[in-house]
């Protein structure tokens, strides 16, 4: 599991919450009493959250000591938890379950998904976004840069680090567990600058695990070159100077 920096992935927090909002928006729940948010990060997607259901007894979960204390910083009344969203267990069943963005990185998504509606409570509900850019360009590169023989026998673990199956999988999955199962995918467009704005972006996220397996600062150096190499030739700027980068989400929602 890779560090975090939640200054670099908050760089682009209107566009990493958006997502969030979409999701919440989709869930189809009146009053839940109880609510927590998986991978909560630095707190964006709770108060999210917290805006939709104000009198919820609210708690963000995530595994990352640093994200934890951006979020306390951030929303100092709000209840934080240090755990694995894969062995959590909850006291008693929350009626709503949410992680947006942060299932993608454990392993197992059959055990993991099982276990997550697991603490959900009766007429409750499963809310998860993960991305699913794995066909784009941003992923086609920087799997491209891994296999430079200069560092190809540090990418194993990068290599693994994410998890992502085909919408069928999650519906087979979470179907037998659930009253009704409502799936869709939505590309973002986001507009950005040029591309190294694109490597700022993934830098926050997908590219921290091949950055991290590297062993020194000039290898990191040279690995981000090729990727900006690669992303300016596959993202062209349009008549403005500036770039599209379409980014893909698949969002899930189980009822219980």
């Amino acid at each position: 599991m890779p560090t975090w920096d939640p200054g670099v992935y908050l760089h682009f927090a209107n566009q990493r919450t958006q997502p969030a909002i979409d999701l919440i928006a989709r869930v189809r729940l009146t009053d839940p009493a109880r609510v927590i948010d998986l991978g909560c990060g630095p707190g964006n997607s709770t108060a999210v959250l917290r805006e939709r259901w104000p009198h919820a007894d609210m708690i963000g979960l995530d595994s990352s000591a640093e994200m934890l204390t951006a979020a306390a910083q951030a929303h100092p009344a709000g209840k934080w938890v240090l755990a694995d969203a894969a062995t959590w267990q909850a006291e008693q069943p929350f009626d709503l379950v949410f992680s947006n963005a942060a299932l993608q990185w454990l392993p197992n998504h059959a055990a993991v998904f099982a276990h997550v509606m697991a603490q959900v409570a009766p007429g409750g509900a499963l809310a998860v976004q993960i991305p699913a850019h794995y066909q784009s360009p941003l992923n086609h590169v920087t799997l491209e840069v891994a296999q430079n023989s200069a560092w190809r026998h540090l990418m194993d673990d990068p290599l693994r680090a994410l998890t992502y199956e085909t919408p069928g999988f999650y519906y087979d999955l979470l179907q037998p567990l659930a009253t009704e199962v409502d799936l869709w995918e939505t590309e973002y467009y986001h507009i950005v600058d040029n591309p190294q704005a694109i490597v700022t972006w993934f830098r926050g996220t997908g590219l921290r695990p091949f950055l991290e397996a590297l062993e020194t600062d000039e290898q990191r150096r040279q690995f981000e070159q090729l990727v900006l190499a690669g992303y300016t030739r596959a993202y062209p700027p349009q008549a403005d100077g500036r770039i599209l980068f379409p980014f893909r989400r698949l969002f899930m929602v189980a009822y219980r």
